[in-house]
């Protein structure tokens, strides 16, 4: 087939982040999204339809999907990991996101995915995958090491990533991905020290980097440093706010201070912004307003979360303690 006189520029933020805690009981993780196909500068043939492939993070195929433009795709049944999201056209990659389904409370995840045609004369082997603002332009030598540091990170050949990456940051210590990159694997390694300096300097080269600063506050929880990582939440939200999981950590660092009313707030809009993948922080609020000897508030949360979640394995359990303090 001739191949269309246009091609997809996709713009995507990708997001290499470590794995949180371990995922709740059970499994079976959804993700699905839009493919949403911006035609307004197309010219000539456009396509029907595109494919889009799911990869473990080490490169096995899980399943294939062809989605027609502007449709959607889902993908069930998934275990926790990380995935790559893969977008072709008549066999042509167009677009790769890395996609983390490690979160402690995301049981079906939304990806989205924005595509735009524009009139050219050709489709590109791949697209661009960065948004303009955090896209950072590198020599050909350096890119290079950036693609083998990306491909050896997912064959989980961790050492090597990191050599390369190393010797990125060593020529060019403004690369705040590649220092991101770097401390990704650090932090996924268990060499905090290490990581949480090399966020410091993403943060330092590019203030607004979202991955940077919302994995430097994953692991500042981890170290239970919570003054530190409420800082860098807090940054992180004002760069993304429309991020579940920074809300939720958010949240819970200032639980960690016993900054309930300030907690409850962050909980909440985590909530809002996710309410199905972030079900299981009804748990939490409840358990937070059962402490605070706020019963009926705590029933209420654990109604809000069996009608979430209707399948829970200690639902007979919860239904008494509804029936016993819920308001009449």
């Amino acid at each position: 087939m001739k191949a269309p006189s246009t091609y997809l520029s996709v713009i995507l933020l990708l997001s290499f982040l470590p794995p949180a805690t371990a995922h709740p009981q059970g499994s079976g993780l959804i993700l699905y999204g839009d493919v949403k196909v911006d035609e307004s500068k197309a010219g000539g043939l456009k396509p029907i339809s595109l494919d889009v492939i799911l990869y473990t993070d080490s490169g096995t195929t899980v399943a294939r999907q062809t989605v027609s433009s502007n449709g959607r795709y889902r993908f069930n049944g998934l275990t926790t990991g990380f995935y790559r999201l893969v977008v072709e056209i008549e066999t042509r990659e167009v677009a790769r996101i890395r996609v983390d389904l490690t979160s402690p409370l995301i049981r079906d995840r939304q990806q989205d995915i924005d595509l735009e045609w524009k009139a050219t004369g050709k489709i590109p082997t791949k697209a661009t995958v960065l948004s303009v603002a955090d896209r950072y332009e590198r020599n050909s030598a350096d890119q290079a090491m950036f693609e083998k540091a990306s491909a050896a990170a997912d064959k989980k050949q961790y050492d090597q990533a990191a050599e390369l990456l190393g010797r990125i940051v060593s020529s060019d210590p403004k690369d705040f991905q590649a220092w991101t990159e770097l401390a990704n694997i650090h932090f996924l390694q268990k060499d905090f020290g290490t990581a949480e300096n090399e966020y410091l300097h993403a943060i330092d080269s590019h203030p607004g980097f979202f991955p940077a600063l919302f994995n430097l506050g994953r692991l500042e929880i981890t170290l239970k440093k919570y003054d530190v990582a409420i800082e860098a939440l807090t940054k992180a939200i004002k760069a993304r706010p429309e991020s579940p999981d920074a809300n939720y950590f958010l949240g819970e660092a200032y639980l960690q201070i016993k900054k309930g009313s300030l907690a409850v707030g962050y909980l909440n809009e985590a909530l809002r912004l996710d309410p199905l993948g972030m079900a299981d922080v009804h748990l939490r609020l409840a358990a937070l307003y059962h402490a605070a000897g706020l019963k009926d508030k705590a029933a209420a949360e654990y109604e809000q979360f069996l009608k979430k979640r209707p399948d829970y394995a200690d639902r007979k359990k919860l239904e008494e303690y509804i029936a016993a303090h819920k308001k009449p």
